[in-house]
């Protein structure tokens, strides 16, 4: 599989093993999440969420979508 090119890409991976591009944390992705994001106009903003559960972790790491791509089997 080749690097994910939209956040709807990565919907597929869940409950696979993936790597966070930023910070190269490899773990289970848990979910893809819409969250609402407060702002100063008060008028809310979304945005995509991944949470990934590296291995041996108790708390997910969240990152956004466009930032998963997949390990290579092993």
């Amino acid at each position: 599989m080749s690097t994910t090119g939209s956040p709807d890409d990565v919907l597929g991976l869940v409950g696979k093993t993936v790597r966070d591009i930023t910070s190269g944390v490899e773990g289970e992705l848990l979910a893809i999440r819409c969250e609402q994001l407060p702002t100063h106009t008060g008028t809310p903003a979304w945005t995509r969420r991944a949470h990934l559960l590296p291995p041996g972790q108790d708390t997910p790491l969240t990152t956004a979508p466009g930032n998963i791509r997949p390990t290579e089997a092993r």
